[in-house]
């Protein structure tokens, strides 16, 4: 297992969470369609944040809703 460094960093600690809003649910997957402020669209799993809508804004971690910034 490769430690964790400041000065070479490591796949962890080098992703960034990132701002995305919600354009599409698939409420029975429990899967979002979304958009960064960028224009890059992802696939984003929300079971963590629970139901979500469109226009929502979500924080986005490695394909991962991890919280809900602001709701609809």
């Amino acid at each position: 297992m490769t430690d964790c460094h400041g000065e070479t960093g490591c796949i962890t600690c080098g992703d960034v969470a990132i701002e995305m809003t919600v354009l599409r649910v698939d409420d029975v997957r429990l899967l979002a369609l979304c958009a960064s402020a960028g224009g890059e669209k992802e696939t984003v799993e929300t079971e963590l944040v629970g139901a979500v809508a469109p226009g929502d804004e979500l924080l986005v971690h490695a394909g991962t809703a991890l919280q809900r910034l602001r709701a609809a």
